[in-house]
């Protein structure tokens, strides 16, 4: 079975130099401007675990999820999950343990089968191992340009952290993601209305008055392009309340006659 550790040559114990060095020796092999274009999965999977194993945090969590989930077992476990058949309990088993042996796009294929973002894996993974499997599903997601599946799982993961927290600081890392992914990704892949949506489930979070009152700028963009000048004069008049120095707003305070 592979594991980043695997991937990398690497003892479990190897220093940060180590890794470093394991990269760049297996990179040289695997780049594509050397091994072609049919390397260009293994390089992927090389990159994902040296970003991980050289991140201190992230490092700590894999560490975490992956020799407790794993190396418990003693015999093949993919093999036996797929033999359950479509229990959800096995699937969601199945859909973490393919995330953790590099099988991203199996994993993928797996959690859509189950449902997608409508397959509550928290009824069948232990809390941790749920919200780890999460976040590295939202990554990869993310990697393919779903940007929508993964704003969806992230927020979930925010929602559950603000509840009860579990990854603490590391946290502050999850929420740079879904700031990019709105900021950057999101917005071409969605509908008006699923913009709307998604600008409203984000204000629920809990995050800074700067982040709400750019949130909700772009709201009121949204209402405005949609013909709803009232709710979009009500949105832009809370954003300033947020934020008073919220820029690029004087197009919409002259079309608003604020």
């Amino acid at each position: 079975m592979t594991n980043y550790y695997d991937l990398l040559g690497l003892k479990r114990d190897a220093t940060g130099p180590e890794i470093k060095k394991a990269f760049r020796e297996k990179a040289k092999r695997l780049h594509p401007d050397i091994a072609g274009k049919t390397a260009e999965e293994g390089m992927r999977r090389l990159l994902t675990a040296y970003e991980v194993l050289s991140d201190r945090e992230r490092r700590f969590e894999y560490d975490r999820a992956c020799f407790r989930f794993i190396e418990k077992v003693g015999f093949d476990y993919r093999s036996w999950l797929r033999e359950q058949g479509n229990s959800p309990d096995c699937q969601a088993k199945l859909v973490f343990f393919e995330l953790l042996h590099l099988e991203e796009d199996e994993a993928i294929r797996v959690w859509r089968n189950n449902g997608g973002i409508d397959f509550h894996m928290e009824n069948y993974l232990d809390r941790e191992d749920w919200m780890d499997c999460l976040f590295i599903l939202a990554e990869e997601l993310g990697k393919r340009l779903c940007f929508y599946e993964s704003f969806r799982l992230l927020v979930v993961l925010v929602r559950e952290e603000r509840r009860l927290p579990y990854f603490r600081h590391f946290m502050e890392e999850i929420e740079t993601f879904l700031r990019e992914l709105v900021r950057l990704r999101l917005r071409p892949q969605v509908d008006d209305e699923t913009w709307l949506d998604c600008m409203e489930t984000l204000l629920e979070l809990g995050f800074s008055p700067r982040d709400e009152a750019r949130w909700m700028r772009s709201m009121a963009e949204t209402l405005l392009m949609m013909g709803d000048s009232a709710s979009a004069r009500a949105v832009i008049a809370g954003a300033l309340k947020r934020d008073p120095a919220l820029p690029n707003t004087k197009r919409l305070r002259r079309e608003l006659v604020l």
